[in-house]
């Protein structure tokens, strides 16, 4: 962000605070479902379940491979049939220069392209087999204090390990793997740069979300057999899977 019309050490440290960067989870939806006749009654029926946490939730719309949206009006009634669901229109992505362009006299924001991989067809390997990654990650990042609503804890091109308890309201994220060595009542959110391979450990379930490579699963959707468990969640055939440990 160009700084220079700031001719004062006041004006440069009002730069510095605009410049500051946060880390936010938001749902994408992807315009061509936004066709499908059946999607109106899923998305109720999805929010019905979990009114609190879909209450006035930013979503992205993905134009990816998507026709039209090349006109505000058309982004202003997405808009609009979101915001009869509770959630809010915030952002575009993956789009088109005249998309781009629309989107933006709607007042939307553009968001840089899904790094979301396509999800794996196979089972997990066999417990004896040796994992391989084509990239080498840094070490994990290790937090040994609870973690405490309201916080949010991201590790950046690795994995996440908590040897604590995380309430309520605390989100972790990372592009590796999570472990949670102790319950997990917040959200986590692992594989958040495109990682399928990623996987949730936790030695009690009692999240309100989880999620892997953008899947998703709210607290209602998870296993009820599989609450205060031990666990581990993966990513199988494009669907979240729990299974205990």
């Amino acid at each position: 962000m160009p700084v220079e019309h700031f001719t004062d050490g006041a004006g440069f440290r009002m730069a510095g605070n605009l410049v500051q960067g946060a880390l936010f989870t938001v749902m994408v939806v992807r315009a061509g479902i936004l066709r499908d006749a059946a999607f109106g009654l899923e998305l109720e029926q999805q929010v019905g379940r979990s009114p609190r946490f879909f209450l006035n939730a930013p979503v992205v719309l993905d134009l990816k491979d998507s026709e039209g949206f090349t006109s505000e009006d058309e982004f202003l009634d997405v808009g609009e049939m979101l915001r009869r669901h509770t959630l809010a229109l915030v952002g575009v992505q993956n789009a088109l220069p005249e998309q781009h362009i629309a989107a933006a006299a709607a007042g939307l924001a553009s968001f840089a392209p899904n790094a979301t991989q396509p999800s794996r067809r196979a089972a997990a390997p066999a417990a004896n087999a040796q994992p391989t990654r084509e990239t080498t990650r840094a070490a994990a990042r290790l937090i040994t204090e609870p973690v405490r609503s309201g916080t949010q804890i991201y590790a950046r091109g690795t994995d996440l390990v908590v040897t604590a308890a995380v309430s309520p309201g605390a989100e972790l994220v990372a592009d590796g793997n999570i472990h949670v060595y102790g319950a997990l009542r917040g959200r986590a959110l692992a594989g958040a740069s495109g990682d399928v391979e990623a996987r949730i450990f936790c030695s009690r379930l009692e999240a309100e979300l989880v999620s892997i490579a953008g899947r998703y699963l709210v607290s209602e959707q998870l296993p009820p057999e599989q609450h205060g468990s031990a666990v581990q969640i993966a990513l199988v055939d494009d669907q979240l899977t729990v299974t205990r440990n």
